[in-house]
Formats: C-alpha cells, structure tokens, sequence
C-alpha cells in the first residue's frame, strides 16, 4: 500500500465531519464561509472568483500556485463531496455512509504500483435517454439526423458540440501549442469515450506540475474567445471546467502510465446520519 493525500473538493461547510471522518483533506469551493480546518482557494495567488466558470480548477490553480512544493511526496488525489473513488462500484442508492467509508481510498492498492496515474473509469458518450439528447440538441440533429440514429457517427467533439456550444471544442483547440493540438484534435474526433468528473490520482508532484504548466495557460487563452459575462445555462457557464475534463483525459492518456477505477456517486449533503 502507497501513501496517499486525497483533497476531497466541496460547496458546502457542513460536510467537514463526513469528510475528516474518511480521513481526507477538506477544500472548500466558493463563497460560503468555511472554518479553519478547510483549505480554500481564495488566499494567496488564486483565481477563486472563477470559481462559477472553471469549477474544481480554481482550487487546481491554487494547489499549483500555493502549496504544491509543500506536499511530502505521496500520491495526490481529488475528489468530490458527491463523487468518490471506490475500490469497486457500487449503485449510489443500495449504499449507507458507512459503507461508502469502506469502499473509500486511503492507500493506493498495490495492483497501481506500475501506474503513474490513477483515471476514472471511462465513461461513453452514447449512454444517454434519446428523448433529452433530441431536445438539447434539436438544431444539431436538424442539419445532422443521422448523428441521432447511428453510435457510429457520434464522437467526444459531437457531444461537446451538443453540450457545450458548437464548434466552441473546436475553437479551444486551435489556442493550443502544435503538439497537443493535434493529438487533442484527434483524441475528440477519434474516441466515444473519455475519463469523467475532473477526478484523477497522481503518482508525484512533478507529473502534476507538468499537467498544470500545459493546461493553465491554455484555459487563460480560451478565456479570450469565451470570455464570462456572455456565458449563460449550466452547460456554458462552466465551460472551462468541461474543456478541462476532455483534455485531462487526453493527456494524462498520452503522457502517463495510467490505470482506471470506478467513481461512486454518494452525496455526502444529503446523508442522514
């Protein structure tokens, strides 16, 4: 079993009991006023007030910024007050909190020894209900019906198009350096799959950097094209946090030995106990 420091991410202060009793390190995320015992994104050089727009990644910038020369070196990973890593997968409503409290990471299992990088299992694109896929994307499926009708034909870029803004994917891209622009382009256009919920486990602080050295400055040029005060609906208000979670897939997929586990889903906010 390998150490292992996992940051687990929420909006809410009332979580920090559940969250110190799985022995993880609580990150509290936007405005609301948190004790002491949490981190926060708000101190030092930060981008918290992008909080609404890049979601878990103000607290990325921060960790990047702040406080990663000071972390012993172990594994670093993240969570969420409603997701988890879990050693197998679980349905969320056939769980209790003491059985999440079992499932939980607190070491890394020796069978990730030869990883550098621990992902999310991927999670495929075409697994949707047609009727909400119709609707969100009426003027999409309009010019492309057989997009609709046929898996074969649908890809990361024409999700994110359906989610997300056409051709924004696409627009992101370009701002890349020549070397992952191309790989990301192929990536999206290439693959029904990708890795979910901006969750990922690093073996070192130096892969973390390099990720955070790659993808930062992107998202900084994107902000150009995207700006925020035009940015309205779920989908497109958090759109950096969306670019994020394709290309965090991308490239700890090309530039790491990585392996996959389940994410479960338990809110935490909800929990009876």
């Amino acid at each position: 079993m390998n150490k292992l420091n996992m940051y687990c991410l929420s909006t809410n202060p009332n979580n920090l009991d559940i969250i110190q009793s799985l022995n993880y390190i609580p990150v509290g995320l936007g405005e609301k006023t948190f004790s002491k015992e949490w981190l926060r994104d708000n101190t030092g050089n930060n981008i918290s007030k992008k909080n609404k727009y890049y979601g878990e990644y103000t607290f990325h910038y921060w960790l990047w910024k702040n406080y990663l020369n000071k972390i012993d070196e172990s594994w670093i990973g993240f969570c969420q007050y409603r997701k988890f890593w879990a050693l197998e997968y679980k349905d969320k409503n056939r769980i209790s909190l003491n059985q999440l409290k079992d499932l939980t990471l607190n070491t890394i299992p020796n069978e990730y020894n030869d990883a550098e990088v621990i992902l999310g299992n991927l999670s495929s694109i075409n697994e949707f209900k047609p009727m909400k896929f119709f609707k969100r994307g009426l003027k999409l499926i309009l010019r492309k019906p057989s997009y609709f009708f046929s898996s074969k034909k649908r890809n990361i870029k024409f999700h994110f198009d359906l989610w997300h803004g056409e051709n924004n994917l696409s627009k992101a891209i370009e701002l890349l350096d020549k070397e992952n622009r191309q790989g990301f382009e192929d990536f999206v256009n290439n693959n029904t799959s990708f890795n979910p919920q901006n969750m990922f486990i690093c073996s070192s602080k130096k892969i973390l950097n390099q990720y955070y050295e790659t993808i930062f400055p992107w998202l900084k040029k994107c902000e150009e094209i995207f700006g925020f005060e035009n940015l309205s609906g779920y989908g497109l208000t958090r759109i950096y946090g969306f670019l994020a979670e394709r290309f965090m897939s991308y490239w700890f997929q090309k530039y790491t030995k990585y392996k996959t586990m389940p994410i479960i889903f338990y809110d935490i906010t909800n929990d009876p106990s």
